[in-house]
């Protein structure tokens, strides 16, 4: 399974410590580790099917149960490095691990003891989470039924890694139409995915297919929080931060990529590539900066945090389309071919830039700057 550790030369079955700083067999931490593996899956492309392997190699570095707490600036700056080099050499995977460090962090932050203590059992057991939000018309419903349970009815749309995950975070609206968090084992309800709807070009290791979870039962363990907690803020607006530290990875990759090609081609003597190169590095390393302030404002649960993540988004999303345009301008037709890095990378990243309502994401952050009337202090920066 672990075929990238394997390379490291590190053994697969020698379990790993987990938070607050694993280390493995070599000495080295879950960031060190994680960075080895990305570089190694970084020289050959991945298929289209779900990572398995390398969620499993993510697992045995530590990576899987080390970030349910990144409270302090050491552990964020680690998950924010930890997702930039997951996202620099496979998007897919970037998408399921950031889907899974939010389910931790939510059964963590409001789960009860006994489910946190269930949390670390499973995450010591590998077992791989995710959070579905999105459903179709009529959406997920959870009705108490005779036996003291809660009986399921309905399905979630969109949902990364359906078919191969072990548990899924899930909102489902409550008898009182709230909108209730219910934690549902479902790695032996693969038969229910219906991966046939996932029919794009980019980001189809995901897997985010259709789930339907009707008559499925879950008992009291697996109702999390009272009803809403969910969309608590700033935990749900500014929890965004962590797809943009995937999409960063992937732009800081193709940055990378393009230089690799200018140097190899002798085009880093053209004034006119270099002048194009330097766009994408300043576009690349501004974004860097956002994106580990919005990080930091998040994971303390600053109230500031929300327009700074929501602007957050955008100046990532600009990023990656200025350097993605820049790199088939320079590259030329061979980026388009299936075997280059430079074509999977904009085949992926493009899709993932598309997160719901950006434009509406920059405006309400814009009208948060208006409206404030503190720029004497530096909360912003």
């Amino acid at each position: 399974m672990s075929n990238g550790l394997q390379r490291l030369g590190i053994d697969p079955l020698t379990r790993l410590p987990s938070a607050p700083s694993p280390v493995n067999p070599k000495g080295w931490t879950t960031l060190e580790t994680v960075r080895a593996l990305a570089a190694d899956w970084d020289r050959c492309n991945s298929d289209e099917t779900f990572p398995a392997d390398r969620v499993a190699a993510l697992h045995d570095a530590g990576a899987l149960a080390g970030f349910v707490d990144v409270a302090s600036p050491e552990r964020t700056d680690a998950l924010v490095d930890v997702l930039r080099a997951i996202g620099g050499a496979d998007l897919s995977l970037g998408r399921v691990f950031e889907g899974h460090v939010n389910a931790t962090q939510l059964i963590s932050a409001y789960g009860d003891d006994t489910q946190r203590r269930a949390l670390a059992r499973n995450l010591e057991a590998g077992h791989v989470l995710g959070v579905w939000n999105t459903e179709p018309t009529p959406g997920l419903a959870i009705q108490p039924n005779a036996t003291g349970r809660w009986t399921l009815d309905g399905s979630k749309s969109f949902a990364t890694g359906a078919g191969h995950l072990d548990g899924i975070l899930v909102t489902a609206r409550d008898p009182a139409g709230g909108k209730q968090l219910v934690l549902v084992p479902i790695a032996d309800e693969a038969s229910r995915a219906d991966l046939s709807v996932w029919q794009v070009r980019g980001m189809r290791g995901t897997c985010s297919g259709l789930f339907d979870f009707s008559d499925l039962s879950v008992g009291p363990e697996g109702i999390i929080g009272a009803p809403d907690v969910y969309e608590i803020e700033p935990r749900f607006s500014a929890g965004a931060w962590r797809f943009t530290a995937v999409q960063l990875g992937a732009i800081e990759a193709l940055v990378r990529h393009l230089r690799d090609h200018l140097v190899q081609t002798g085009k880093r003597d053209d004034p006119i590539q270099r002048a194009r190169f330097a766009t994408c590095l300043t576009e690349t390393r501004s974004a860097g900066v956002w994106v580990r302030r919005a990080a930091h404002l998040a994971e303390t649960q600053a109230l500031e945090a929300i327009p700074f993540v929501l602007m957050t988004r955008g100046i990532v999303e600009e990023a990656g389309l200025k350097t993605m345009e820049a790199a088939a301008r320079s590259v030329g037709t061979a980026s388009f071919f299936a075997g280059s890095r430079i074509d999977r990378i904009t085949r992926d990243l493009s899709l993932y830039l598309r997160q719901p309502v950006p434009d509406q994401a920059r405006d309400r952050a814009s009208a948060a700057w208006l409206d404030d009337d503190c720029w004497g202090d530096d909360r912003w920066w």
